[in-house]
């Protein structure tokens, strides 16, 4: 019955519960988001079956378009005198907490017995981290400061870590199991080349929207060129195989440093962005699988535990060794636990690497994802209030 329901019928009750749970969890002083997560979860498949699974998969491009927006969010946020302020600080921070969380996994999945291709691949799965339950919990808040300013910047980041890590052991295990058919540096150099692709796309078209703007001074006019250009990036990204996250990311760069109207810009997408987000973390909860919870095992228990501290160390050890201020080293790391989209993606790569752990790899995966996305974004108004950034 449920899955003939019109597809409007389906995104009115998906809004109507968004609505709905976003008020009641902030009687337990939660953010919106993981009410948008519980609430989604309750009516998609693993409960009331409200909205089906067919559904779910259908609304995808709901979530490219919610990540896209996100992404060009986080892209404003790189300026170059923030950089020039701030130096190397949120680059070696980036590369710390994934590299440490990747070291953390890996060795705690050989301790217990698991094979070196599958530990390896595994463990660099736990270097993405999923900014965007992290950048509604700032925007919700409106939490600033130096470790909001940090973690905007390093979860950008991570992106770009994630991916070269990933590809490195994807490599090498590759070698080890002999099913790699390229050599190893090729096999190394295509992460690093799909990111300077993505940069290079991000960029050209960022100076495109920022040329465009000139002939465009009506709000309204204005509002649906970035749009436009948003979904532009968004379908040459999937073209020519790279991350769209990171494309769309360097268009907002590109376009929150050269273009003099930027924040007006910013200011019209916020304006139309809060249904998109709240329609994509609801459909996020509706594909949470609660029944895999029981296939996670004493593997699933090492990654989810493993990667926390891994996240929380390396933010630490960083955010140290570059001198940044004690609340960044103290409070930076919690706020990198929810992994979801990026870490997806890399188990269905990862599943043809070491096609015999096939089934754990996604069973791990997705048992995390649901933990990290219903568990991060409290502990990340956790971490924020503690640093004092949220009022």
């Amino acid at each position: 019955m449920f899955q003939e329901l019109h597809p409007l019928l389906s995104i009115a009750i998906l809004l109507f519960t968004g609505l709905g749970f976003g008020k009641l969890i902030r009687i337990f002083k939660l953010p919106d988001v993981t009410g948008y997560l519980i609430g989604g979860l309750l009516v998609g498949p693993s409960f009331l079956g409200l909205i089906s699974t067919t559904a779910v998969s259908e609304f995808g491009i709901i979530s490219e378009v919610a990540l896209a927006f996100i992404a060009f969010s986080i892209g404003s946020e790189f300026k170059i005198s923030y950089f020039k302020r701030v130096g190397m600080t949120p680059i070696i921070i980036a590369i710390f907490e994934s590299l440490v969380a990747v070291l953390f996994v890996t060795l705690g999945l050989l301790a217990v017995g698991a094979d070196l291709a599958f530990a390896l691949v595994l463990g660099a799965i736990a270097a993405a981290t999923a900014p965007a339950a992290t950048i509604m919990v700032i925007k919700q808040y409106k939490a600033k400061g130096p470790v909001t300013d940090t973690l905007m910047s390093v979860v950008a980041l991570d992106d770009a870590v994630a991916l070269i890590g990933f590809g490195v052991a994807v490599a090498v295990a590759g070698t080890l199991n002999s099913t790699g058919e390229s050599s190893l540096v090729l096999s190394i150099l295509a992460p690093i080349i799909e990111i300077v692709v993505a940069l290079l796309l991000g960029g050209i078209v960022g100076f495109l929207l920022t040329f465009s703007l000139r002939f465009f001074r009506h709000k309204g006019n204005r509002l649906c060129l970035s749009i436009a250009f948003i979904f532009l990036i968004t379908a040459l990204s999937t073209m020519f195989h790279v991350s769209a996250l990171l494309a769309t990311m360097a268009m907002g760069a590109v376009l929150t440093n050269f273009c003099k109207s930027a924040n007006e810009i910013l200011d019209l997408n916020d304006n139309i962005t809060s249904p998109i987000f709240m329609l994509f973390f609801v459909l996020s909860g509706a594909g949470l699988d609660i029944s895999i919870l029981p296939q996670i095992g004493l593997v699933g228990v090492v990654y989810v535990v493993l990667r926390v501290v891994g996240k929380i160390s390396g933010a630490w050890f960083g955010a140290k060794i570059m001198h940044a201020d004690d609340k960044i080293c103290k409070w930076l790391g919690p706020a990198l636990i929810p992994q979801a989209g990026v870490a997806i993606g890399l188990t269905i790569v990862a599943q043809g690497v070491v096609p015999e752990y096939a089934e754990t790899i996604r069973a791990v995966i997705l048992c995390a994802t649901l933990i990290y996305e219903l568990v991060g974004p409290a502990v990340s108004k956790w971490t924020l209030t503690k640093a004092g950034e949220i009022a």
